[in-house]
C-alpha cells in the first residue's frame, strides 16, 4: 500500500515505512534538536534504535521515563530532559501513554506551573497562551488514537485520578502512522488496544450529540476494526490487518470529538482504582455497558451489528461483542483481573464523577454503575 497524505484534523502520513519520512520533514521545518518521548519498554527494543538511526542528520535525545498510566512526575522529568537537551521539537513515539506525555512535555516546556493546572476542570485553570514547540507523533499501538487527538490524559501521582488537558495546541503538527511499528506487538496488547479502538468508534456513534461527520467516521471505523481485529491478534505479521487497526484507531479518536459514554467512565475508574490498562478495561466492560444501553439505542446498535457483520439487531451486537472478547482473549469479567466486590464503592464513586457518561445513550446513576460493575465481576 503506498503512503498517502490527508488531513483530518492534522497532516497524516499513513502507510508502511512512513517513519522514514520524519527526518526530512523535521529538517524542512527547521528542527535540529528533537527530544524523542517514549516508554521504558520501547526504549529497550530494536525498533527505537532503528527509528533513531533514521534521524542521524539531527541531534537527538531520548526521554524514556513513561510507564503505566502516565502521571505528572513523568511530565516534569520530561521537561527537564527537554531543557537539558536544548530541544526545539518533540517526537512522540509509542502508545497512548507516551504520546500523551509527549504532548504534555511540549506544553510545559513553554508554560509555567503544574501540568494539572491546565486540565480543563481545574478550579484555577491556567490559559495555554504560548506557541508549543514543533510536535510530531508516531503511534506504535492501535488503540487510543492519541496521535490525532487534542488532549493529554495525565494522572495525579498521589490519587491516580486521571485529568484531561484539552486544547487545539496539543494537536501534533504531523502524524506518521506506520503499521510496521505494530508488527511485533504481543497478542494480548493487540487485543486490548484493538478493543480500545473499537470502543471509541462504538461509543462515539452512540453518543446523542449531533455530529453526522463523526457518525460516518465512527461507523466505518467500527466496521474496519470488526473485520480486522481477530486477524491482527491471530496473525501479528499480517500488514493489511495491522494497517486496518491503525486506521480504525485514528478514526475512533477523530470521532470522539462527539464524546464517549459509560464504558469509558467505567474504564477510567478501573484505571484509577486498580491501575488496569485502559484498553483492557474498555474491552472487559463494553458488552456489560452495551447491555445496559439496549433499550435506549436499539436503532443505532442494530446498525453497528450490520456493519460489524454481527446480525441485524441490537441484541445481536451485544452477543457479538461477548463472543469477540472470547475469541481474542479478553476476559469476560473483572474478577479474573483482581477486581473484587470491595472495590465497587470506589469504582462507582469515580465513574459517577467522570464526564464521559454524560453523553451515554441513556443516563447512568450511581445505582446503575453499581449494577453494571456487579454484573461484570
Amino acid at each position: 500500500m503506498p503512503i498517502v497524505q490527508f488531513s483530518f484534523p492534522t497532516a497524516i502520513h499513513f502507510g508502511a515505512g512512513a517513519r522514514r519520512l520524519v527526518a526530512e520533514h523535521l529538517r524542512k521545518h527547521g528542527v535540529k534538536r528533537p527530544l524523542i518521548v517514549t516508554d521504558k519498554g520501547l526504549a529497550a527494543l530494536p525498533i527505537l534504535k532503528e527509528f533513531g538511526d533514521t534521524l542521524s542528520s539531527l541531534t537527538v535525545r531520548v526521554y524514556s521515563g513513561v510507564y503505566g498510566n502516565p502521571v505528572r512526575a513523568q511530565v516534569d522529568e520530561g521537561v527537564k530532559a527537554f531543557t537539558a537537551h536544548g530541544a526545539d521539537a518533540v517526537i512522540g513515539f509509542g502508545g497512548g501513554a507516551a504520546l500523551d506525555v509527549a504532548k504534555a512535555i511540549a506544553l510545559m516546556s513553554v508554560h509555567e506551573g503544574d501540568v494539572l493546572e491546565y486540565a480543563w476542570d481545574h478550579p484555577n485553570l491556567r490559559p495555554i497562551a504560548q506557541p508549543l514547540p514543533y510536535l510530531v507523533a508516531l503511534p506504535t499501538t492501535s488503540g487510543t488514537g492519541s496521535e490525532v487527538g487534542r488532549s493529554a490524559v495525565i494522572s495525579d501521582d498521589a490519587t491516580h485520578i486521571k485529568k484531561i488537558v484539552f486544547h487545539p495546541s496539543l494537536l501534533a503538527r504531523a502524524v506518521f502512522a506506520d503499521p510496521e511499528l505494530t508488527l511485533d506487538l504481543p497478542a494480548g496488547v493487540t487485543a486490548a488496544t484493538g478493543m480500545d479502538a473499537l470502543t471509541h468508534n462504538v461509543e462515539s456513534y452512540l453518543s446523542p450529540e449531533y455530529h453526522p461527520l463523526c457518525d460516518g467516521i465512527a461507523l466505518e471505523g467500527a466496521r474496519i476494526a470488526a473485520h480486522s481485529l481477530e486477524t491482527a491478534v491471530a496473525m501479528p505479521k499480517n500488514l493489511a490487518a495491522r494497517s486496518d487497526m491503525m486506521m480504525a484507531s485514528m478514526m475512533g479518536a477523530i470521532a470522539f470529538q462527539k464524546d464517549l459514554g459509560a464504558v469509558h467512565s467505567c474504564a477510567h475508574a478501573l484505571g484509577t482504582v486498580v491501575d488496569m490498562h485502559h484498553g483492557l478495561a474498555n474491552g472487559i466492560m463494553i458488552d456489560h455497558v452495551m447491555r445496559f444501553n439496549l433499550d435506549a439505542a436499539q436503532k443505532k446498535m442494530a446498525e453497528l451489528a450490520r456493519v460489524c457483520g454481527a446480525g441485524s439487531t441490537a441484541e445481536a451486537f451485544v452477543s457479538w461483542l461477548t463472543d469477540l472478547k472470547a475469541r481474542i482473549g479478553i476476559p469476560a469479567k473483572l474478577g479474573g483481573k483482581g477486581v473484587t466486590a470491595a472495590n465497587i464503592p470506589k469504582l462507582v464513586d469515580i465513574a459517577v464523577k467522570d464526564t464521559c457518561h454524560k453523553t451515554n445513550p441513556k443516563p447512568v446513576s450511581a445505582a446503575d454503575f453499581e449494577r453494571i460493575f456487579q454484573a461484570a465481576l
